[in-house]
């Protein structure tokens, strides 16, 4: 079995560099296989970082997880598991990390050296990179010039620098803190569109995740095709997968698709400004489901104008989601977005893609009334929030 490898076997096995990986119809999800990884991947983020995570075990690949003390010991002791709803099927199917041929591990933010990892793969929501441990951790990987994928719903700052045209510096208040950033290569930053939907179910371990909107991982190429062939390669790991179900070997959703063009991973603003951030009312929350179909004429102006703006940025139309293909997801996302539940927990920060596109169609002159008034109303929230913290 995998865990008869010593730790530092483990590395030296790494050091041999990239291996082939056996045929996927081999790889059973209910033994071990017995085979070096292909590549070592630093995940920042166990929560949703455990899908990504989940699929890239498949091809056999080491990761690891950077997460706090309590998640990590759980997933040290008994991996994680990830459930997902199946096409075809009336129950979900679970993936234990303990069955799949790679190997994951975790840990807290000290100690790590970026250069010992192929990948690192960003999957916190943007505030927590100042977190102290984590800042430092994050300038280590830039300083490395690993390649990095985020999968945040905001894009990084350097990542926008890949987009022309743009005045970056007035893009910063977006930001939490903006100079965790500076020393990131925009070129060896890519951008993986969230477009998957899953939460931690409240009555489960934290080593449990529940996938919600089983849709694909959409991530944009490196400037370098070296690097780039590190997401190929675990594009087409995640592509072959097969899992032992009780009835055959069945195709597994949440695929990892890898584009040249550096706006795909932008559709997702469109279902951002027109969805998670309307979850936020005056009134309290809502479900996303209600945000987008209780005006779903206002939400159509929404969602088309932000269409727009990616477009006048450089995306071709035909790269983005159409609105009607969002609305019809919609009817499922049966919870508040996650920035709205935080808002309404009390954090003092959360992502603010609604401002960064407010700010770019600015850059743009363009605008949209609803838009406005929706970032001045988290705006306002967030000022009462952090009021209360100093209190």
């Amino acid at each position: 079995a995998l865990t008869m490898f010593s730790l530092g076997k483990w590395h030296n096995l790494q050091s041999i560099g990239p291996r082939p990986n056996p045929s996927p119809d081999t790889l059973s999800t209910r033994s071990l296989c017995l085979m070096p990884y292909t590549y070592k991947i630093l995940i920042m983020g166990a929560s949703y970082g455990s899908l990504l995570a989940s699929k890239m075990l498949f091809g056999g690949h080491a990761v690891h997880l950077v997460c706090l003390p309590a998640e990590a010991d759980l997933i040290n002791a008994e991996g994680f598991r990830v459930r997902m709803p199946v096409k075809g099927r009336k129950d979900p199917i679970e993936l234990d990390s303990r069955r799949l041929p790679g190997k994951v591990t975790a840990g807290g933010p000290a100690g790590l050296n970026p250069h010992n990892y192929d990948l690192v793969g960003l999957a916190m929501q943007e505030p927590q990179y100042g977190a102290a441990g984590v800042r430092e951790l994050l300038d280590a990987v830039a300083k490395s010039k690993v390649p990095c994928m985020s999968i945040m719903n905001m894009p990084p700052l350097p990542y926008l620098r890949r987009i022309p045209g743009l005045n970056y510096d007035l893009l910063k208040p977006a930001f939490t803190d903006p100079s965790v950033w500076d020393n990131f290569v925009p070129g060896l930053l890519s951008l993986c569109s969230p477009d998957p939907q899953a939460i931690r179910p409240p009555e489960e371990k934290v080593n449990v995740l529940q996938v919600t909107l089983p849709t694909n991982f959409k991530v944009a190429r490196f400037d370098a095709d070296k690097h780039t062939a590190i997401l190929r390669k675990l594009q087409a790991d995640i592509e072959a997968v097969r899992f032992d179900a009780p009835e055959g070997k069945i195709e597994l959703p949440v695929k990892l698709k890898v584009h040249d063009s550096i706006f795909v991973p932008l559709a997702k603003w469109s279902m951002l400004l027109a969805g998670n951030y309307r979850c936020i009312t005056k009134d309290g929350m809502r479900t996303a489901q209600e945000a987008v179909l209780t005006n779903i004429e206002e939400s159509r102006s929404v969602y088309n104008f932000v269409f727009d703006l990616c477009v006048e940025l450089g995306a071709n139309p035909a790269d983005l989601v159409p609105f009607e293909k969002y609305a019809a997801a919609a009817q499922g996302l049966s919870r508040p977005a996650s920035a709205a539940r935080a808002l309404n927990n009390g954090a003092p920060n959360i992502e603010r893609a609604d401002k960064l596109v407010q700010l770019i169609a600015k850059q743009k002159g363009m605008s949209h009334p609803v838009i406005d008034a929706n970032v001045a109303l988290v705006d306002e929230l967030l000022a009462a929030n952090r009021k209360k913290t100093a209190a």
